[in-house]
């Protein structure tokens, strides 16, 4: 019983590894080139409104005080626009999405 669990819990844990970013606050790992995708997307369509480094004015988000625990909300507000923010779904693929969540997690790209 005990190594069945084990099984299953080697499996759920390689299976969010290969997802490219991770789920739990704690676990904050991505690949570079995946920050780096998602520095590059955010310059490119965010920064005009969430400033340069994350840090706009002040009537946008502060995006390096956006909680790194809630994904989901993160990935709806882009996906389907906040207040004043337009969605992005139809611009931005999924992976597109989950690079600029990795960059909002880490901050700077690694280089």
């Amino acid at each position: 019983m005990r190594q069945a669990i084990l099984v299953v819990l080697a499996g759920v844990l390689l299976a969010n590894g290969g997802s490219g970013y991770a789920q739990e606050e704690g676990a904050k790992s991505f690949p570079p080139e995946q920050v780096k995708r998602g520095a590059t997307l955010y310059s490119k369509n965010c920064a005009a409104c969430h400033g340069v480094r994350m840090k706009g004015p002040e009537w946008a988000i502060d995006l390096t005080t956006f909680p790194k625990d809630e994904r989901a909300r993160f990935i709806d507000s882009v996906t389907n626009g906040k207040n004043t923010m337009p969605p992005w779904g139809d611009v931005l693929s999924q992976d597109d999405i989950a690079a600029l969540w990795s960059y909002v997690v880490t901050g700077e790209p690694v280089r």
